[in-house]
Order: structure tokens, then sequence, then C-alpha cells
């Protein structure tokens, strides 16, 4: 049977909203199960599908020196097998169900999330509960030892023998002092990979892998009542964990620091890196904006000055990544076939100082905000970038309905604040990467003073 016009004119409403300029609405329920379970619930009748969307609050920020990649690690656990879904049934059973399902790892937070049509609905959340409660029982030295070596192989496909992929692992412990928790990459270390046994493996999944550290998100084609029902049936017996105390990281200053990396590769890449600020900071939404102004587009000044009118690079690339303890903020940029990184550098020092003195134009401004929405209508088109977006929102500021409140952000940003967070951040010390060519130092960039 085909959707109604009025189940796809809800699907759509979202956007159609924020089109008209009334406020952008998600609806979702929130409910808490006695073991500290939260369960968010959006009902889209658009189409017959279901996602479910489970955020455990870990990530590689909550490991500790020594013990780095667990959390990675139990991205690929999570997979080998439950007491009541053996490995490999979980794949298996959603598969012949007509679903699909993935996991990812970041500084703070661990996710797994299946698709599916509707009848799938009670064979995710089994399974999901499965593994919640009873991943353990069945789990051995040679599972880990398994996953362990498939991290391995992904960090040296990722890492070791991608190009330019070494970088990644240089620049955590450069941007972050040795005692905070993004200082170390989230794939971890070999050394540390190796380190792990059985048991470390297993306290971790006691202590962060529990209901009251995790949150799941159903939305789709669904009944609030029916949810409930079914998360209540295979949720409830699986018991609390122990209480998590995060500190926050000291305040920290980032030491000026050049670094030079030789690769197996044909062209030198520049990075440029600095401390800012992390997620929904008052300064985070404007730090986005001059990512866009800088690098966003065929007529940003970075790729104008560089890859177009400078032909002296061949891509380039700005981005504020604002985490949930902190936030740094990059420029990558790949030099042209006979140019070295220091004619680089000095146009992006350039164009930096000009965005610094005179801040953006209305017209960089409007684009720079008019693509930025576009962009996060886009991502909320399915139902499946809604559930994730709910979990985020919820993780980030409590409410999973800042759909509004996050645009608003980016709506608000000035002129005046573009100019000042320019000033403010990326005129300030630096880690400044240069990845060269095996045997060709010289084309590395060189410090500069900041002005």
């Amino acid at each position: 049977m085909r959707p109604s016009f009025l189940s796809l004119l809800a699907a759509v409403a979202p956007a159609l909203a924020a089109a008209q300029g009334a406020p952008l609405h998600v609806s979702a329920t929130v409910d808490t199960l006695p073991n500290g379970l939260t369960l968010i619930i959006h009902e889209d009748h658009s189409v017959p599908i279901v996602t479910t969307n489970v955020w455990f609050h870990v990530g590689s920020g909550d490991e500790k020196p020594g013990r780095t990649g667990f959390a990675h690690l139990f991205e690929h656990l999570m997979f080998m097998g439950s007491q009541n879904a053996p490995y490999p049934q979980f794949d298996r059973l959603l598969e012949a169900a007509g679903a699909n399902n993935n996991g990812s790892t970041t500084e703070d937070r661990t996710n797994y999330y299946e698709n599916g049509p509707v009848s799938s609905l009670p064979l995710m959340l089994w399974l999901e509960a499965d593994r919640m409660g009873w991943l353990l029982p069945p789990m051995d030295k040679p599972k880990v030892d398994l996953q362990r070596d498939v991290v391995k192989n992904e960090r040296r496909q990722s890492y070791e023998n991608q190009p330019y992929g070494m970088v990644n692992d240089h620049l955590p412990k450069l941007l972050y002092p040795a005692v905070h928790p993004y200082s170390w990459p989230v794939i971890g270390s070999m050394v540390d990979l190796s380190a792990a046994s059985l048991e470390d493996v297993k306290d971790f999944f006691r202590r962060y892998y529990a209901p009251n550290n995790a949150t799941l998100v159903v939305a789709g084609d669904v009944k609030p009542d029916d949810v409930r029902a079914i998360v209540k049936k295979y949720f409830t017996d699986i018991p609390r964990g122990p209480a998590i105390d995060r500190p926050a990281p000291a305040p920290f200053t980032v030491k000026d620091t050049a670094i030079v990396l030789e690769d197996r590769v044909q062209l030198p890449r520049l990075y440029l890196n600095w401390h800012t600020v992390k997620g929904w900071h008052a300064d985070d939404a404007a730090l986005d904006i001059a990512a866009y102004i800088l690098a966003g587009s065929r007529t940003s000044r970075l790729t104008q000055a560089l890859v177009y009118s400078g032909e002296i690079a061949t891509n380039v690339q700005a981005y504020q990544d604002g985490k949930r303890l902190d936030g740094d903020f990059s420029v990558v940029a790949t030099a042209r076939p006979g140019r070295g990184l220091d004619t680089l550098r000095a146009v992006i020092d350039a164009e930096l100082v000009r965005l610094a003195s005179s801040g953006p134009t209305a017209r960089e401004l409007d684009e720079a905000k008019n693509a930025t929405e576009a962009s996060f209508l886009r991502s909320i088109q399915q139902v499946a970038g809604k559930a994730d977006r709910l979990n985020a929102y919820f993780f980030q500021t409590g409410n999973p309905d800042s759909f509004q409140a996050d645009l608003d952000r980016f709506k608000a940003v000035s002129a005046a604040d573009v100019q000042r967070v320019v000033r403010q951040y990326l005129r300030a010390t630096r880690v400044m990467a240069s990845v060269v060519p095996q045997g060709k130092l010289e084309l590395a960039a060189k410090k500069a003073v900041i002005q």
C-alpha cells in the first residue's frame, strides 16, 4: 500500500515548517526505566520503517593512558554474539528480516543502530537487549583476540598504511596535554590494544555498557505504547551499572608547535590546528560558520586563494570539531606538484588576518548560514537521521527536541561574531604539521610569528 498524502506530509512537515519560518519541532516522548535506561520515541508514519539507535555514553575519552582503544574495540565485540544470540546470529537474523545495522565510536560516545521494516522492531530490541545485558557469558579470549587483530588491521589501514594517516596519531597528543581524555586517537595504540586482557575488557563492559549509561531511540512507524511494552519486556531485567564520575579537564594552553612527518605520498599536505571550544559553547556556531567562509564552497576564501585563483593547492578544508569536553579547529591543504607548504601557510595566514581584521561580507555570511541550514535539513529527511539527532541532542543538551535551538545558534551568528572568533582562536598559538614525501624535508612549512 502506498503511503497516504497525510503521512507524506507528516514526514516533510519539519522541513516545511523551517522553510516557512515556523519553529522546527520533532515530537518525541522521553521515559526512564527503573534500571536507568532512557527511552526516546518518535512517531513518523510516512513509510512503514523503523530505526533503533542506542547511544552508550562512553568513548575513547573515557579510557585511561595505557588502556586506550577499548571503546572502539567494543564496537567490534558487540557483534560477536551474546548469550541468547550466538555469533553470527545478530547479523543473520536482522538480514533475514530485511534490516541492516552498524555502529560507530567517537571520543564521547559509541552508537549502534538498526534500520528495517516495522515488523522487525521486536527482533531489533531483543537483540539489543541481549547484548546489553548478556554479552559477557559467552565472551572468551579467542573472541577478544580475534577482534583485537581486526582493530589492529583497521589501524594499519587507516593510519600506518594510509597516505597521510599517521598525522592523526600525532595531532591529539600535541593539541591536548597528556592527562586530557582527547590526547590519544579514538582507535587507540597498538601497544595498548596488545596489552588488553580478557578481564580488562569485561571490566570496561561492566562499567560503561549498563542501561543507566545508555539512551535508546526508537523512531519510525510506531506507536509509543507498543514500543514501551516491548522495551519493558526485554530491558527491565538488565541491572543498573555503577555511577560514572566524569570530572572536567583542567584548563590548558596549546604550545606553538611545528612537526614534520615523511610519508610515502606524492604531494605535501599542511595541517594547521587550534584549540577552541566544546560543542554548544557560545562560540561553537560562529567557528562553524567561519570554517564555511574559509573553505566550505568553491567561492570560499581559502578555496579561491589556494585552489582556483592561486592554483597552489589541489584542495583545502576547514572545520570546527566541538566535542563534549573540548574542541579544536583545523585547516588542511594539499599542495600542487612543485609547491612547498610554506607558500600555502603564508596564504592561509594572510586570509586569516584579513578575516580577523574586517570580518565576512554580508553575502558570505548569508551563504554560510543558508548552506548550514540546508545541510541540516537534508540530514533529517530520513527517520534514521532524526533518530541520531534525537540521541545526540539528549546527550548534549538534555532535550532531544533541540532541532530549532540548534538552527537558531547558527542563525544568530553575526559578522562581528565571526571576526571575533577568528581573531580570538585562529590567531592564537597552534599546532602545525607538515606531511612531505620521503626525502623532501625542504617542502615543510616553517613556524611563523602570529600577528
